[in-house]
């Protein structure tokens, strides 16, 4: 796996992964950045977070769960000193579809946290304490339903 990392002016960078894919990354205007793209950390998180929905998903449909929607919601905590390295991250994952079995879901969020994600792994035994938690929607359900 490769990528390139060039820097325009300021605090903005232009990253291209190896398959040919490109994003500005950018840093806030006190530091000398415009705010054109995400900070370099805000990157490290979501690409954490697509590399563990990516999981979840592909889990859950070789379980043949009819999910219609999955979001990834991340919160984590930086260190106050230099290096502002996450001290902690929580995804709770939104799953949405017809018929979910929460056993489904929740073996699916284990199975990414602790065998496949490769990204939150890493984190994880960089130090980083790990959470994870889920809640499913059925489809056609509004929640306040009063059935009557």
């Amino acid at each position: 796996m490769k990528a390139t990392v060039k820097w325009t002016d300021g605090r903005q960078f232009v990253a291209e992964s190896g398959s040919g894919h490109s994003v500005v990354i950018d840093g806030p205007p006190d530091h000398g950045g415009r705010n054109t793209g995400p900070r370099p950390m805000e990157m490290l998180l979501m690409g954490m977070g697509a590399c563990a929905s990516f999981d979840v998903l592909n889990i859950l449909e070789k379980a043949r769960a009819d999910v219609s929607d999955c979001v990834a919601s991340i919160e984590a905590e930086r260190a106050d000193v230099t290096p502002s390295v996450f001290t902690s991250i929580h995804v709770h994952f939104t799953v949405s579809g017809k018929g979910l079995k929460e056993k489904q879901v929740a073996r699916a969020v284990e199975l990414s946290a602790e065998k496949y994600c490769s990204a939150s792994i890493m984190l994880a035994r960089g130090g980083v304490e790990m959470s994870h938690s889920y809640s499913i929607i059925e489809d056609g359900v509004i929640e306040g339903d009063l059935e009557g």
